[in-house]
């Protein structure tokens, strides 16, 4: 199920040395539920490689005395990439790929063919500028690791927020092969319209791509759409959250808090998501 970087069905993309085994497990995962094929990558700035504004390299030469040198953070996850590698004799012919230099062309290079791209959404800068650039430059399939432990199952309930925005629809048809096979979907609608056409164009996308999934509404009462989401996934033992990410733009919604910001920062699953 392993492959080179280019030609995976599902890349592990480790930035970050702190995230590096999560999100090889969860990646691990993703590929074997569609019975594809798994790459792993790292990526990271390096301002001896980079062509840039001086004081974009002045930025990066600084980080090194928080997260250690380009080469220093490589092998940090190497290493970790090393000990997930032995945990199973099955992993021995995955390779790491390494990419330094300008991180918008590593992200680029790495992730192109991918289907759909695990990555933390948090961590050192290099994860953070990356996740941004995967969703907003590369307009990839993300999977987010979870920030506490993982526990496995990650098709086995897949709970979506829906409304019926551009950004929701392309996520779910960018998860279709995923949510094929799940061992089930769900689709909730927070405070749908009184026509309930919230829950009509979800059973229309679903029939339309030959997808099956429960269609449910609820209301979110005096909490957030984003709490009302998180509190019906737990309620429901969700393993994995669905959602077209970031509405109005990134930059608005950091200003804003809203729904995508909020799932970020909360959510206690792997979350999956589209802009």
């Amino acid at each position: 199920m392993y492959e080179v970087t280019v030609h995976a069905d599902v890349l592990a993309l480790l930035p970050d040395p702190a995230t590096a085994r999560i999100c090889l497990d969860v990646a691990e995962d993703a590929a074997r539920a569609v019975c594809g094929t798994m790459a792993a990558a790292h990526v990271g700035a390096d301002p001896v490689r980079m062509i840039a504004a001086p004081e974009e390299i002045d930025l990066q030469m600084l980080r090194d005395l928080d997260e250690g040198s380009p080469a220093q953070r490589l092998e940090r996850v190497t290493s970790a990439f090393e000990d997930w590698k032995q945990a199973k004799s099955d992993r021995e012919r995955l390779l790491l790929d390494d990419c330094r230099g300008d991180l918008n062309r590593c992200v680029t290079s790495k992730c192109h063919e991918a289907a759909l791209v695990v990555a933390p959404c948090h961590g050192n800068m290099d994860a953070r500028d990356a996740f941004h650039d995967l969703l907003f430059n590369e307009h990839k399939l993300v999977l987010a690791p979870p920030p506490g432990p993982y526990r496995g199952n990650l098709l086995g309930h897949v709970v979506i927020g829906w409304k019926p925005h551009d950004h929701a629809q392309r996520a779910v048809v960018a998860a279709r092969r995923w949510l094929a096979a799940a061992d089930r979907v769900t689709v909730v609608c927070v405070n749908d319209k009184p026509d309930g056409s919230y829950q009509f164009t979800a059973r229309e996308l679903f029939d339309q791509l030959g997808l099956k999934s429960d269609v449910v509404a609820i209301d979110s009462g005096s909490r957030s759409v984003a709490e009302a989401i998180l509190d019906f996934a737990r309620s429901a033992n969700a393993t994995c959250l669905l959602i077209g990410a970031f509405k109005h733009g990134y930059f608005l919604e950091l200003l804003l808090g809203r729904i995508t910001r909020h799932l970020l920062s909360h959510a206690a699953l792997p979350l999956m998501m589209k802009h």
